[in-house]
């Protein structure tokens, strides 16, 4: 008997994982995979860290921030701000996806060319948002309920933004992924110079920024700093990073760059956002933090070949697989772990929350609270992670109209970014939710054709 299969014939999870891996075809980029694990690990790591509550003398939670407790520990952000590797990989796969698309429609197999744009991103939309759902709805049944309970607004507030803030890279993301015909055409036609167009436009922005007072402009920066490291995702396809020397030296350029602006420029060290600080790096991204993606960008390049030997090993790849398929999972619900661990922690009369951040008995601490982070965790995976991967086809094959995806995209990351911004925690109302908030994200795929409004409606027809 296998000994990944129990006697009651069931595959486990990891026998799942590793029947995947050993079907994966020998040309598929290992690293890819791998990268994009390693992130979400990195991530949810850096969350538990960063976010550091405790009880101060009279005996209310604060909600501690380790970064402003500990200022040595903003270089940490380094390593544990992994947002351009996201986009990197995005460019990588986005780039594989369309391409292959494109081939589609030469090849003659695809002949609805008008509708080629709308049908592949409509399905990558859904790929993404899906899982959100069961995260937003329950988040939001939970303010409802702590509302009525008496809790104060202000708390239910914290708690639903801290728990939700993750989906604030997916609305992000999601412009950028919208804007991949453009920029793969871009990068067809100047190559690395559409990167540096970019990067130049960055410049411009914070140069208005923070020598003119230009006010809101920074916030094109989402855009510009975002898309530029998604066009080396395409560069990495394209071969253009093959020679780990060449990688290396882009490494070094982008540390050099990073030192230059932090240590010696007026960018904080931090690349995320401290409590106080007059710049943040990342909201909007600066910069700073594009020097952060081309730096590690360059890294993670250079050590690519090195990696993809290392994921023959069959172990290490059904590992990446297996976190893979979780991944949507694990990062949307990391920190409704979090708020659950430390709601029980203050229920039991603060147990555990007497340490102040940064001490030494704080530190000694955190194994046993990543252990319960997980143990609160592993559930949520269980219900949910196995619903990343079952998507059926958005509008039952049928293309979208343009407009319903241009309302419907706009929606949903407006919906996103609200989210994530003021929170779905309303301070009045009777309900206590900012119903609007989420009630976008929902409409919006309603119109992409899919997600429960969709459902619903399929099922009334029927």
């Amino acid at each position: 008997m296998d000994a990944g299969t129990p006697s009651s014939g069931r595959k486990t999870v990891w026998a799942r994982a590793r029947e995947l891996a050993q079907m994966a075809p020998p040309e598929r980029n290992r690293w890819v995979d791998f990268l994009r694990a390693v992130s979400i690990l990195a991530v949810v790591i850096g969350h538990w860290l960063v976010a550091a509550p405790y009880l101060d003398g009279t005996g209310n939670v604060q909600g501690g921030h380790l970064l402003g407790i500990l200022p040595w520990s903003q270089w940490l952000t380094w390593g544990f701000q992994v947002m351009p590797i996201f986009f990197l990989v995005g460019g990588y796969s986005n780039g594989v996806s369309w391409a292959a698309q494109l081939r589609n429609v030469e090849e003659g197999s695809d002949a609805r060319e008008s509708g080629l744009y709308r049908d592949w991103f409509a399905a990558r939309v859904q790929r993404l948002i899906t899982p959100v759902f069961p995260v937003l709805l329950l988040w939001a049944v939970l303010a409802v309920i702590l509302t009525q309970l008496g809790m104060e607004r202000e708390q239910v507030k914290l708690a639903t933004q801290l728990a939700l803030v993750p989906v604030w890279f997916l609305a992000v993301y999601l412009l950028v992924t919208a804007l991949t015909p453009l920029s793969y055409k871009l990068w067809q036609r100047f190559r690395l110079f559409s990167f540096a167009g970019l990067a130049a436009a960055a410049c411009v922005i914070d140069w208005l920024t923070f020598s003119h007072g230009v006010p809101h402009i920074n916030f094109l920066n989402f855009l510009f700093v975002w898309v530029g490291i998604h066009q080396l995702g395409y560069a990495w396809r394209d071969g253009v990073f093959a020679k780990p020397a060449f990688a290396f030296g882009w490494f070094i350029a982008g540390l050099a760059a990073l030192i230059i602006l932090t240590v010696y420029g007026p960018y904080p060290v931090a690349m995320i956002g401290v409590p106080g600080a007059e710049i943040t790096n990342s909201m909007p991204p600066t910069i700073a933090l594009l020097a952060l993606g081309v730096m590690q960008t360059g890294l993670v390049l250079a050590l690519e070949p090195a990696g993809r030997r290392m994921l023959n090993n069959l172990k290490i790849w059904t590992a990446t697989v297996l976190m893979n398929g979780m991944i949507m999972t694990v990062y949307l619900w990391h920190l409704t772990a979090f708020v659950l661990v430390m709601v029980a922690a203050w229920l039991l009369g603060g147990i555990g929350l007497d340490l102040f951040p940064g001490t030494s008995a704080w530190w000694l601490t955190r194994p046993i609270w990543f252990a319960l982070y997980i143990a609160a965790l592993l559930p949520m995976i269980g219900i949910f992670a196995r619903h990343e991967r079952t998507f059926g086809p958005v509008r039952g094959g049928r293309t979208v109209p343009k407009i319903r995806v241009v309302i419907g995209v706009l929606l949903i990351c407006i919906g996103l970014a609200m989210t994530a911004a003021i929170s779905i925690a309303s301070p009045e109302g009777i309900t206590g939710v900012r119903l609007w908030v989420v009630a976008f994200p929902l409409i919006g795929a309603a119109l992409l054709g899919f997600g429960p409004i969709y459902d619903l409606a399929r099922k009334s027809e029927a």
